[in-house]
């Protein structure tokens, strides 16, 4: 019987969910595709500023779990950037933050949206 996964803790769903290079000489029908909770742990290692330790107790997963979804995400960046291909963020194993923590980092789950849901983010699970 294989073990039951286990979902990564996603505070938002990203305002934006796919980047377009404008001049690309080649390679621009090729997508890249990052995951959600691969966005997740770019936002809060690089933009946040979170060691991989803190990440990994925010998103409820394991640092070594971080550590391999963290540079799966830098390596679709930089193919991405590098060659020239659209990126697009879709998919993943996560659940959106229910309001239901202590802290939120980035003030985009139902606690912090003072009872104004998003009508495309209500209730998101993948």
């Amino acid at each position: 019987m294989p073990r039951p996964k286990k979902w990564r803790m996603v505070c938002c769903l990203p305002p934006v969910l796919e980047f377009v290079p404008v001049n690309t000489p080649c390679a621009a029908d090729e997508i890249v595709v990052m995951t959600v909770d691969e966005y997740e742990t770019i936002r809060l290692i690089d933009h946040e500023g979170f060691s991989q330790e803190e990440c990994s107790g925010y998103m409820k997963i394991a640092r070594t779990t971080v550590q391999l979804v963290y540079n799966n995400a830098r390596k679709k960046i930089a193919a991405a950037l590098v060659e020239g291909r659209t990126l697009r963020i879709e998919g993943g194993e996560y659940r959106l933050c229910e309001g239901k923590e202590t802290y939120c980092g980035c003030g985009g789950c139902r606690r912090h949206r003072c009872g104004q849901p998003h009508p495309e983010r209500e209730d998101i699970t993948r």
